[in-house]
């Protein structure tokens, strides 16, 4: 996607509801769309953080005379249920039975409050119960969609799973055997359940593929939502859409030829001397 149309999108995903709108007036995929929306709105959520929470104390008492917290979350353009999580721990409720809250609802300490919480958590399709758990689905299927490539071409490999505790990070798959792509040798890949903009790429960069290399070599990473046009590759990491790597079939590095009659040994030819005669 070119600069210019993913900015124009970004900025006009301010809701849900924009979502499905552009998406039927330009014929685009909503879930590309929605995942633009994420970014948006958890940006935008995380530079504002503590400014809202400085206000929480304001609005808990707006609350008391009759405000409901989704009309102060929509005055603010902050998400329903980061700006429930905010006004619960003001109004008294233990920080760590928020969260319980949310996820059960009847649990909250009295009517108004579980309506509350109720309405907040079907308003917010990002921070909600049911909106971290399609996340975690989308990252389950690519990852899945990655597996099963590396399975159809015969390519052997570890999974974050398989090697929980052993290294300090770990990638999606750890090939057993590198595969060469365009010349290069590649020893791991990464599924990302996203869209590569500038600001993904760098956070992903720092957090995770720049230690992958350090730590394994180099590898690759599908951003299967695409990324914007000319996003530089880094050093050592390969940068692939769905498309592409879909289409890709892999080829395993050249195995040196087993020494043999007419051919020099491995030692030898590691020593440098010449080998014996036929």
């Amino acid at each position: 996607m070119d600069r210019a149309t993913y900015q124009r999108l970004y900025d006009a995903l301010v809701s849900y509801e924009d979502v499905h709108r552009i998406a039927h007036a330009e014929h685009r995929d909503e879930e590309l769309l929605f995942v633009i929306h994420t970014h948006r709105v958890t940006r935008d959520a995380t530079r504002r953080f503590y400014v809202v929470k400085r206000q929480v104390p304001r609005l808990a008492s707006d609350w008391r005379k009759g405000r409901t917290i989704l009309e102060t979350a929509r005055e603010w353009r902050f998400p329903p249920v980061l700006m429930g999580q905010l006004m619960l721990g003001e109004l008294g409720i233990p920080r760590k039975k928020v969260w319980q809250t949310f996820l059960h609802p009847e649990t909250a300490p009295d009517a108004r409050l579980r309506r509350e919480v109720e309405a907040l958590v079907e308003h917010d399709m990002i921070y909600s119960p049911q909106g971290l758990e399609l996340q975690r689905e989308r990252g389950r299927k690519g990852e899945e969609r990655m597996h099963r490539w590396l399975e159809k071409h015969g390519i052997g490999f570890r999974t974050e799973k398989d090697l929980r505790g052993k290294y300090q990070k770990t990638p999606d798959a750890l090939l057993d055997e590198p595969i060469i792509f365009y010349g290069q040798k590649l020893t791991w890949i990464e599924s990302k359940a996203n869209f590569g903009d500038d600001v993904e790429l760098r956070k992903n960069l720092r957090r995770q593929l720049a230690p992958y290399t350090e730590i394994f070599g180099e590898g690759a990473v599908v951003y299967w939502y695409g990324f914007v046009d000319g996003a530089e590759s880094p050093p050592g990491i390969l940068l692939w859409d769905a498309e592409t790597f879909e289409a890709i079939t892999p080829t395993a590095p050249e195995t040196p030829p087993r020494p043999h009659a007419g051919h020099p040994t491995r030692d030898h030819a590691r020593s440098g001397h010449p080998a014996p005669p036929p």
